[in-house]
């Protein structure tokens, strides 16, 4: 009998134990469209009311240096969904669509049991539908005015994954009560913008949108807290690529891939802000780790669940971006390590464009600027053609990339360096350099107009090798 309590006592402990480890079960991801990490409040802006964002970043995890794999909504949208790097998904380029039989972590959860749920855009293709139980295009003119709603009407029987993707704040704007209009007077203009009046509305407007996307974040977390689930929820508010300003959406400046990142992990008591490195790949490897799901092969991104546990921790050494076909023919690659970011263009011998470069206030403003010949040096980067080859930059004593140090003699070895491993990555992933590319679909202002019916999308990054079927992770920690 004696033995007997010993055992239950012990059986107890044990129970106890794996109830105390035991990793909450539900998951919201909240996906912006367009914002760069630096126009939020938890990041130091003074003017963008993110009350929401920043009491979740004061409460959890702040990560200073997440980086998307590219600065283009449906490539970017594709490469977190499957883990992968675009080259690698099938569908690379802005408007194409994963191919069948793609990896999808929101599958692999709803296998394991979940309810999973996407609201909001979408923009990955008909055969991500699979990964989802319901699928929603959202409501109201940032899709997200039932994401509340969908929380609530949830099977109570299941754990749930939710990918709650907003189209804040994508062009055209939107303007509603749901969050503040602000003053033109008030909003920061990055150099390479010229400081006009179009300029200062266009931005006015982008801040409203800015924080109507925090407006709704707030009250997705009011409502896990009125289910009483807070505290057993992952939360991860994160961008899909930077602002849809000129030089910032689709290029590969921290302006464009570097993303907001918030964790709110309920297994942590302590508030913390992280420095090292991860990628958006890197989201589909944790999520799964953090759901106790096995994670599939074909995923080339590496969880962060050590740095969730200890904010110190690092998990790569490096990240890697592109710059893929996006309205304009394209092909840039980047590798951010220690203070530095690399950038190699393949294609330099026409102006490195997107198309938010063109339209809008602040598009306006640059092309006239331009004509007129009163552009500054950065102003000018949209202009230049040829474009450099190679931009090497140290990115904490230059911020916005401006400085371009790959022809100073005194950074050789940083530069060599850059080259070896964006070469080992682009070797061993499988990237290609298309010698059929997709074409323009749209003229730059003051060109000759493009036939958009002829258009049709050629040879893309990765065909070459059949990188779909490349698993290969590439370089994650330095030699």
């Amino acid at each position: 009998m004696k033995y007997r309590y010993v055992i239950l006592a012990l059986g107890c402990l044990v129970l106890a134990a794996v109830s105390a480890t035991a990793a909450p079960s539900n998951v919201v991801f909240l996906i912006a469209d367009d914002i760069s990490q630096e126009d939020l409040g938890c990041y130091g802006h003074p003017s963008v009311q993110t009350p929401n964002i920043d009491a979740l970043a004061a409460q959890g995890l702040r990560f200073d240096n997440a980086y998307l794999t590219t600065s283009s909504c449906s490539p970017s949208r594709c490469s977190i969904i499957t883990g992968r790097y675009p080259h690698n998904t099938g569908a690379p380029e802005l408007h194409t669509e994963l191919p069948a039989g793609s990896v999808l972590f929101p599958e692999l959860l709803k296998n394991a049991g979940y309810y999973t749920v996407l609201s909001g855009k979408h923009h990955m293709g008909n055969h991500a539908n699979v990964a989802f139980t319901k699928i929603s295009k959202g409501k109201g003119p940032g899709k997200e005015e039932d994401w509340v709603e969908l929380l609530r009407d949830r099977p109570k029987d299941k754990p749930f994954f939710c990918w709650f993707a907003s189209t804040d704040a994508h062009r055209a704007w939107s303007i509603n009560e749901d969050a503040p209009k602000y003053d033109p007077a008030d909003v920061l203009v990055p150099p390479y913008l010229v400081d006009g009046p179009k300029t200062r509305e266009d931005l006015a407007s982008y801040y409203h949108e800015v924080s109507r996307y925090d407006h709704f974040v707030g009250e997705v977390v009011a409502e896990l807290k009125r289910q009483d689930i807070f505290e057993n929820t992952l939360i991860i508010v994160m961008a899909d690529n930077g602002r849809p300003f000129p030089r910032c959406k689709t290029r590969l400046y921290d302006s464009g891939i570097k993303t907001p990142f918030v964790v709110h992990d309920p297994r942590r008591s302590e508030p913390a802000v992280v420095k090292s490195l991860i990628s958006s790949i890197d989201v589909a490897a944790t999520i799964l780790e953090f759901a106790g799901v096995e994670k599939a092969p074909r995923i080339q991104g590496v969880s962060f669940s050590k740095i969730l546990k200890d904010p110190k921790a690092s998990i790569r050494d490096m990240v890697f971006a592109e710059h893929n076909w996006h309205v304009y023919r394209n092909h840039e690659r980047s590798v951010r390590f220690g203070d530095w970011l690399y950038i190699r263009n393949n294609f330099p011998d026409q102006q490195n464009l997107c198309v938010e470069a063109c339209i809008g206030g602040a598009g306006e403003e640059l092309w006239a600027a331009h004509k007129s010949g009163q552009l500054t040096d950065p102003q000018a980067n949209v202009f230049q053609n040829p474009c450099p080859e190679e931009e090497l930059y140290h990115v904490g004593r230059d911020p916005d990339q401006l400085n371009n140090l790959a022809s100073n003699p005194e950074q050789e070895q940083v530069l060599y360096q850059a080259r070896a491993l964006l070469t080992r990555w682009t070797e061993t992933t499988g990237d290609t350099i298309p010698t059929n590319p997709t074409p323009h679909r749209d003229a730059a202002p003051g060109g000759s107009k493009l036939d958009r019916k002829a258009f049709q999308h050629l040879e893309m990054p990765g065909d070459a090798t059949t990188a779909t079927e490349i698993n290969d992770p590439g370089p994650i920690s330095l030699p």
